[in-house]
């Protein structure tokens, strides 16, 4: 195989991988034909538009697919290079483009330039386009050596080798692409779009018979989560479990049909009396009748073949290790196990039985598409959303759709992939969000949970009692609603409905004003205030990066902090306002990180997996988040100087994150609950006592809040989704 030096890189085109000080990193085909094209530029700015006509010749995507890939190749450099500053070569100009700096002339190749395209067999490109970019190659070796200037010419005779290599790669990529059958644009083009629910309390999970004659459906009614079934085109539907399995409502797939459509599983948690949580997988006649476990009842997400004669599914173990078995248990192998903290979720079976599909990575906003075969070995990465990606379902034998949120936090939006080109694409560009997905009747039928989402921020008192919802009181705010909120000393902050911009609403008289709005970038956890309230620290996607951002209160003196790290997760002042504590990926694992103010180095803060971190009052600990295992993680605490803090067992749900003291106190404020029944409790972390604070109606669906500077109040953000049923039926292809 032939490489070539980029800075402290060696960067083989044909076998796809970047080899750098600290390891081998394994770049996608589009990610490798991006850095091509940034090598060929040799330090000049490509705009947007040149690298989408470069590296996708003749296919129609969207810039997200460019960000996708910036942040991947960013990624694989700061992997590959064991630092920040090596992902910081690809560098981003407002506006502008991208450039790539630092690149280190290498000797041409004498392999043929078809051999360099990632994953194309030599010989494959058409004979006269390999000839015209072979001639472009000579062509420019030729002219860098014209120069008699002893440096300059060196230096633009192998920086030439480097930009043959690129214009041969992104040729033969040109003649592949331009090979077989025509991209579909629009899987759905032609379908019909039939709504069959028009009620309240329907949430995400769905399912479909392979039939397409049965629907099965989660939705809320009298306080609990029940699966519902009926036929398509009865508008009928009954209980099919009548609240006799407990919490459904889980964040990865619950239902599914055997594949006689004779059966619906459920999957379920329990509780025993200590509080330990188990998961089980339950069965119950579409008919009708009592619950009982399937074969697999340790185990989550059951998938059949498509011969129907082998299951795939997951325990709730670290890593979620995938099993196939047969249909009745028996001959039980794991076949893939993730790093510690990565979760797998949604497998299926590929139409052939040859591989199995599933979705990988940091839940909720850090997953993507992976495969594996169904026997066992490496598993292959298949996009590179790093979004919150869900409900992958074939509807042929080379077309995935699935849902995902855009490169701006946005959505979920349906997706659609070609898996001989691999370029996702979001299927319509209406403002239809989707929050599940299931597909029967060949491939010709979809079912799919539309959803409208409302936002809203509310106050309560905490009261001797539980406060129940008619003590909260909805705050004003603009028509586009708010999210995250914080209280600062004479105002309320929060973040704009689509997450785009920050706000400020004074406490005394109600006036709002914009402190930040930046419609290219998204907030990704809610912002943090310093102790004084003066300052404002916040964390935004933009172009496939989450940036660590700081401001004043007024919205003066912005500037972004350790612009080379990509953070995760919510900041954090210190107790002396110095510095801020941010989540950063290091590896498989997420990693507290203390970013100064003054520009100090960056200085690992935790060695395990860990995130979202809250200072005690008196500031003499921390506490944060580990590890997800399953759909829960723990809470865990060091002291100051960095000593382990021995915490009573605190257990919190995926998706309540948020870890706030009570003024004055050790004791702290978490949310329990799944996902649309959440309250508020007190734990005391020297005694380890509970103490519910809220017993709101069900559905008061709650994601972020904070406390006032008294202890008397807590407000927080409600996200109520309207969501009903579609279904979509193909047009005949």
């Amino acid at each position: 195989m032939h490489s070539h030096r980029l800075g402290d890189f060696e960067v083989d085109p044909a076998a796809g991988e970047l080899a750098g000080p600290a390891g081998r990193e394994q770049l996608d085909p589009k990610v490798m034909q991006v850095l091509l094209v940034l090598a060929q530029a040799a330090g000049r700015v490509v705009t947007r538009q040149e690298l989408l006509e470069k590296a996708w010749p003749g296919v129609v995507v969207g810039d997200d697919a460019v960000s996708r890939c910036i942040y991947q190749l960013r990624r694989h450099l700061r992997r590959a290079g064991g630092d920040e500053r090596h992902a910081a070569l690809v560098e981003t100009l407002p506006k502008r483009g991208y450039r790539l700096n630092g690149v280190q002339p290498a000797a041409a190749p004498s392999a043929p330039v078809a051999d360099l395209v990632p994953g194309n067999p030599a010989g494959t490109a058409a004979p006269d386009v390999a000839a015209r970019a072979a001639a472009l190659a000579d062509t420019a070796a030729r002219a860098a050596t014209a120069d008699a200037t002893p440096r300059p010419a060196r230096s633009r005779r192998l920086l030439a080798a480097v930009a043959a290599a690129a214009v041969g790669a992104i040729a033969a990529a040109a003649a592949f692409f331009r090979q077989g059958e025509p991209v579909r644009q629009d899987p759905l083009a032609g379908a019909q779009f039939t709504r069959i629910t028009d009620s309240e309390g329907v949430v995400p999970g769905v399912a479909l018979s392979r039939d397409g004659s049965q629907i099965a459906y989660l939705a809320r009614l009298d306080g609990r989560v029940d699966a519902w079934i009926g036929r398509v085109g009865s508008g009928e539907f009954r209980n099919l479990t009548q609240g006799r399995v407990p919490e459904i409502d889980n964040p990865a797939r619950s239902l599914g049909f055997t594949p006689d459509a004779a059966q619906v599983t459920v999957w379920g948690r329990l509780r025993d009396a200590a509080g330990k949580e188990s998961i089980h997988t339950w069965a119950v006649a579409a008919a009708g009748g009592e619950p009982h476990p399937y074969v697999v009842d340790d185990a989550s997400e059951v998938e059949w073949s498509p011969d129907g004669k082998q299951l795939v599914f997951h325990p709730a173990a670290p890593g979620d290790p995938l099993f196939v078995a047969n249909i009745d248990g028996t001959a039980r192998r794991q076949i893939h196990v993730a790093p510690y903290g990565v979760h797998c979720h949604f497998p299926i079976w590929s139409p052939d039985g040859h591989f199995i599909y599933f979705v990988q990575g940091h839940p909720p906003d850090k997953l993507d598409l992976w495969r594996i075969a169904a026997g066992g070995g490496a598993p292959e990465r298949i996009t590179a959303h790093d979004a919150r990606v869900s409900y992958p379902v074939f509807i042929d034998a080379t077309t995935l759709l699935y849902l995902a949120t855009a490169q701006d936090g946005s959505g979920p939006w349906l997706y659609g992939l070609d898996l001989r080109r691999r370029v996702p694409q979001r299927i319509g560009q209406g403002l239809e969000q989707y929050t599940s997905l299931a597909v029967g009747a060949g491939g010709r039928r979809l079912i799919a949970t539309r959803t409208t989402p409302r936002t809203s921020v509310w106050r309560v008192p905490v009261l001797e009692r539980a406060a129940r919802e008619a003590d909260a009181e909805r705050l004003p705010l603009p028509a586009s609603g708010g999210r995250m909120p914080r209280l600062g000393p004479d105002y309320l902050l929060f973040v704009a409905g689509n997450g785009s911009g920050l706000r400020r609403r004074g406490t005394r008289d109600g006036t709002v004003t914009e402190l930040w709005n930046d419609r290219e970038s998204r907030l990704v956890a809610g912002p943090a205030l310093d102790r004084a309230g003066r300052r404002i620290a916040f964390a935004a996607a933009r172009d496939g990066a989450t940036r660590l951002h700081v401001m004043n209160a007024d919205g003066s003196g912005l500037r972004i902090l350790a612009a080379g790290l990509d953070v995760e997760g919510a900041p954090a002042w210190s107790p002396d306002g110095r510095a801020i504590l941010i989540a950063a990926e290091q590896g498989h694992d997420t990693r507290l990180f203390t970013v100064p103010l003054d520009g100090a180095p960056i200085v690992p803060y935790t060695a395990d997996h860990s995130r979202d971190a809250a200072w005690s009052p008196d500031g003499s600990f921390l506490v944060y988040n580990g590890a997800e295992v399953g759909p829960q993680f723990p809470v865990r605490a060091l002291s100051a100087d960095g000593r382990v803090r021995t915490l009573p067992d605190i257990v919190l749900p995926r998706g309540a994150r948020r870890l706030v003291f009570l003024p004055g106190s050790t004791a702290l404020v978490v949310l329990k609950g799944d996902a649309r029944d959440r309250n508020f409790w007190l734990v005391d972390l020297d005694s380890g006592q509970e103490r519910q604070l809220t017993d709101f109606d069900s559905g008061f669906a709650i994601d972020n809040f904070d406390v006032s500077a008294d202890g008397r109040e807590i407000v927080f953000d409600q996200v109520r989704e309207e969501s009903d049923l579609v279904q979509i039926d193909l047009a005949r292809r």
